[in-house]
């Protein structure tokens, strides 16, 4: 029961001000010229003013409320250290025990567990979800039960009483780990990149070790053994050889006493891209397809083009002396002597010889291909005449022969079965009904290769083939620009001549035979793409060492998946027949394990913001007390929480202190009074 004095003004409060300040004024005058019944008007006046505000007599029926004090259990990755798991398991149960002692409290239990996505503890914001679903007039405190390592502490709430953590782990805790620091996403491939490596100890770790052993793993190769300083930085120099997903992992060995070994590895995976793509054109003579392959090659950024266009052959007799001419000189023995090497791709555009390029320069393209370089060769009717390309030293790599035929008739392109299976060519085939017709074709007999694309009677009109360490294409056609002016609805000739230079180049996503692994929510998706019908199952070595095979079944044509379910982060290792790669699952280092040596100073501010207190799990519990708002709510052996007497009310009564009857009554004998003794006077 609780007895007050409440208002129920019958006007509202700004008119009752203003009639209180009337009044005011109205005694207030009646007193300065001395009127012997001014303080009786002022009792009247006073009297009506308290019968306009409502005064009444309340009594509230309340029901006091229990306080809430929050425990919450850290049960993250680096709580699963050490016996720290345990050490929260037994103040978990004996906070419960002395909080459940207390009269008049409720607990409410939250339980952390790792935050998805490598996002660490996310302690706080568990705190500020409870703390939002409570009224906070009755929360009379906080208590975390944790190593300290949260990481979402710029999510702290306004916690309004007193919030204490329990430190679990060790003071003879220590830790060994690896940091990689400069760490890029992706590099450019030959040019090399630094990295910065770093062993270094934590916690109380023993002296007298002033190095350990470094493991580096590039992908498949064996690994390479290093033995480095320990607190200091390694400058390592990366170079990466070939594009797309290029895959690095560091070890040192597992010290004896460290609490884990969780942040001995370092897996880091880095896109390789190529800087710029130099391309080499070399056109025999203009023609109407001619720039279709320049607009090509100029509309990527990333390409420098060089175009080498025979525009006045030898045999070309018009009278002009040469000394007229504004044609400067080609630098043909740097491109193809000096120079050559530096090419990623070089496309002959219906070139005949003419003696413009000696067969010296021929030769040298032809090692080019053999030593890793890449030729595609646009046929024209020149290709099928006695002044063809292949009969040059470059005919010992092309995959077709020319019959002497060519073939000036309208048919379709079509993409073969083996097409259908190969990077390049096999979603062209979708549309392939809609696709527009060429209008001449060179008539060759395939010598070596796969022919991915079929024109006039399934005459072979796309043939690619690998020489050695080398890529050759040849096209047995210069009407793709046919396709690109739109001729019959035209065709996907864009991106047709866009994967067929990225294949030259050796892109990784265009390669036909691959075994690759990515990671997934639940383990890894090998997938293996293969010209072949029939694959063979793929072994999977797991970081631990355990093999496993795996049957794949194809999903689509040329590729084949599997689905691997596991959660053992580190270097998977795949091999299918004679193709290897390796996989890499997981956080290249897990958030929780940066740094494993308990740490209250992460928490410090939300608990001394809060007047609450850091204790030792392994020094014991602090006993638990009461403390007012504001005070400091820890000592050296207990803990406080803030009493927060709420109540909830069930009744509420009133009774009016001025019954209006009598009040005008009253008023009217103060009216009377003062007027009697003003006339008297």
């Amino acid at each position: 029961m609780n007895l007050g004095i409440a208002f129920d003004p019958l006007v509202s409060w700004p008119v009752l001000w203003v009639l209180m300040a009337l009044t005011l004024a109205a005694v207030g005058l009646a007193a300065f010229r001395g009127l012997q019944g001014a303080w009786l008007r002022a009792m009247a006046s006073a009297l009506l003013l308290a019968v306009l505000a409502g005064p009444v007599l309340q009594n509230e029926e309340r029901a006091p409320l229990s306080d809430i004090v929050f425990v919450l259990s850290d049960k993250s990755a680096s709580q699963q250290l050490s016996d720290r798991s345990a050490q929260t398991d037994a103040a978990h149960r004996q906070i419960m025990a002395r909080l459940s002692a207390r009269s008049n409290t409720e607990v409410r239990e939250i339980s952390l567990a790792d935050a998805a996505e490598d996002q660490g503890s996310k302690a706080m914001s568990k705190l500020a979800q409870a703390l939002a679903e409570e009224p906070r007039n009755r929360v009379a405190g906080a208590v975390i039960i944790s190593d300290g390592i949260i990481h979402d502490m710029e999510q702290a709430p306004e916690f309004p009483a007193p919030v204490h953590l329990l430190q679990t782990g060790r003071a003879s805790d220590w830790d060994r780990r690896l940091v990689v620091e400069n760490a890029p996403a992706f590099a450019i491939i030959g040019e090399p990149i630094e990295l910065t490596l770093r062993v270094e100890n934590q916690g109380a770790f023993p002296e007298g070790d002033s190095h350990t052993k470094l493991s580096i793993t590039v992908g498949a190769a064996k690994p390479m053994q290093f033995d480095v300083p320990i607190g200091r930085d390694i400058r390592l120099p990366v170079t990466l050889s070939h594009g797309g997903r290029n895959l690095l992992k560091f070890d040192i060995p597992e010290a004896e006493g460290e609490i884990t070994a969780r942040n001995n590895s370092y897996l880091l995976e880095i896109n390789g891209v190529r800087d710029r793509l130099r391309v080499l054109l070399v056109s025999g003579e203009p023609h109407a397809g001619g720039r279709t392959w320049r607009n090509l090659l100029k509309s990527d950024s990333s390409v420098d083009l060089v175009h080498f266009t025979i525009l006045r052959p030898p045999e070309k007799h018009d009278g002009v002396p040469v000394g007229e001419l504004s044609l400067i000189a080609f630098p043909t023995r740097e491109l193809f002597v000096e120079k050559i090497k530096d090419f990623d791709l070089i496309i002959f555009d219906r070139y005949k010889r003419r003696g413009i390029l000696p067969s010296l320069y021929l030769e040298n393209i032809r090692d080019y291909v053999r030593g890793g370089g890449a030729v595609l060769v646009a046929a024209g009717p020149d290709f099928a005449s006695a002044d063809s390309i292949f009969r040059s030293p470059l005919g010992e790599i092309l995959p077709g022969e020319p019959t002497g035929r060519v073939i000036e008739q309208a048919y379709k392109p079509v993409v073969t079965e083996l097409g259908g299976r190969h990077p390049l060519t096999r979603d062209l085939e979708i549309d392939g009904e809609s696709w527009g017709r060429w209008m001449r074709q060179i008539d060759v007999t395939q010598t070596s290769g796969e022919t991915v694309m079929t024109g006039f009677e399934k005459r072979p009109l796309l043939i690619l083939d690998r020489v050695e360490a080398g890529r050759v294409a040849l096209l047995a056609s210069d009407h793709a620009w046919l396709w690109a002016r739109g001729y019959e609805d035209g065709g996907p000739q864009l991106e047709l001549l866009r994967r067929l230079s990225h294949w030259m180049m050796k892109e990784p996503e265009l390669e036909e035979e691959t075994l690759i692994a990515e990671p997934t929510a639940d383990g890894l998706k090998i997938i293996r793409r293969s010209l072949k019908t029939d694959v063979e199952p793929v072994e999977l070595t797991s970081p631990a060492g355990e093999v496993t095979r795996h049957v794949l079944s194809e999903v689509s044509p040329g590729v084949f998946e599997a689905t691997v379910f596991s959660d053992e982060p580190g270097l998977y290792r795949l091999s299918s027949g004679e193709l290897s790669s390796v996989a890499g699952l997981g956080p290249a280092s897990p958030r929780e394990f940066i740094s494993t040596i308990a740490n209250a100073e992460i928490v410090a501010p939300l608990v001394e913001a809060s007047n609450g207190g850091v204790f030792q799990v392994e020094q014991g519990l602090p006993s638990v007390r009461s403390v007012r708002s504001g005070r400091k709510a820890a000592g050296a052996s207990w803990m406080g929480l803030t009493p927060r007497n709420a109540y909830e009310t069930i009744a509420v009564r009133q009774f009016p202190l001025v019954p209006p009857w009598a009040a005008l009554s009253v008023f009217a004998l103060f009216i009377i009074a003062g007027w009697l003794r003003e006339g008297r006077r």
